[in-house]
């Protein structure tokens, strides 16, 4: 398949489970009516973001991962659809991870990807909740094309990006959960906002390959009182194989975005900017020493 309609639902949570999944049902069959045949959700999307605080009463939310995995493989099949899910997955009692399932169009499962980095700040207390993921760099092959499938904390990383490329990704793809405290300036947001589309389309550029993001939106207190509560900033995007968006939400509104992806154009992008042929691999030994300094 060398051209594929690509949708990213960018959604606020709606104070349920229940009615989130329903919005985001709904969300669903309109993108596929109208063509798409891959779709992204964003991080967790099925709760509230609650790694906000740290709290054991979230972990009863794992509790339902084979059910989720049920649901959102009835929704691909009855779509046909390849849909990228994040979910909440309990492995064992204590053990628990943030995984994307990515379902094939007749609702098999075509892959899993669990969260590799962990991040532990203010508002985003995920070491809390989550084991880092154990099963690699993966592309998840599907019936429109090879998908490199990382999530949210995993976007800083190039490491990453440059693994899943080299394991023959042909779209890099983030679920997540990503935005502003109010108490912090205008020109703070303005920098942590650009600083996090700028990283991505990097990905995008350095890898020859493009790029899906698909970010929460809406205001989230937390519960706990601890945090005053995060307002996701939405700016879901998706990019080419050169980093030029193609397509981006705004930080306020819930959106469905759509826009076709050209593999071909990989191809031609790579032929002209041979990054992977000029790595000097046999210099990089250090990427593997926490940092360099014996």
């Amino acid at each position: 398949m060398t051209k594929i309609n690509v949708s990213l639902i960018q959604q606020k949570y709606y104070d349920s489970k229940e009615k989130t999944l329903q919005v985001t049902t709904d969300k669903i069959e309109e993108a596929s009516k109208q063509g798409a045949q891959l779709i992204v959700l964003q991080e967790l999307h099925q709760t509230e973001y609650f790694c906000q605080s740290e709290d054991t009463k979230f972990f009863s939310y794992a509790n339902s991962f084979e059910e989720d995995v049920a649901y959102w493989s009835n929704i691909a099949k009855e779509n046909s659809i390849v849909l990228v899910t994040s979910l909440f997955e309990k492995r064992a009692a204590g053990l628990y991870h943030n995984t994307a399932v990515v379902f094939e169009k007749d609702g098999s499962v075509a892959g899993k990807y669990r969260k590799m980095h962990i991040p532990d700040d203010p508002g985003f207390y995920e070491k809390f909740y989550f084991t880092p993921g154990d099963l690699g760099f993966e592309p998840i092959q599907t019936s429109v094309g090879k998908l490199g499938v990382l999530i949210c904390w995993d976007q800083w990383y190039p490491e990453a990006a440059r693994i899943m490329t080299l394991k023959g990704a042909e779209i890099l793809i983030y679920p997540t959960a990503i935005g502003w405290f109010d108490e912090d300036s205008q020109e703070e947001k303005d920098r942590q906002l650009d600083s996090w589309i700028t990283i991505q389309r990097s990905h995008a550029i350095a890898n020859a390959i493009p790029v899906v993001s698909c970010n929460r939106v809406g205001f989230e207190k937390d519960s706990s009182g601890v945090m005053k509560g995060t307002r996701f900033w939405g700016n879901s995007f998706i990019c080419g194989a050169q980093g030029e968006i193609l397509t981006q939400a705004n930080s306020e509104d819930e959106t469905i975005l759509y826009t076709n992806i050209e593999h071909e154009r990989t191809k031609e992008v790579r032929d002209i900017w041979p990054f992977l042929r000029d790595r000097r691999i046999e210099n990089y030994a250090c990427l593997l020493k926490r940092y360099c300094d014996e």
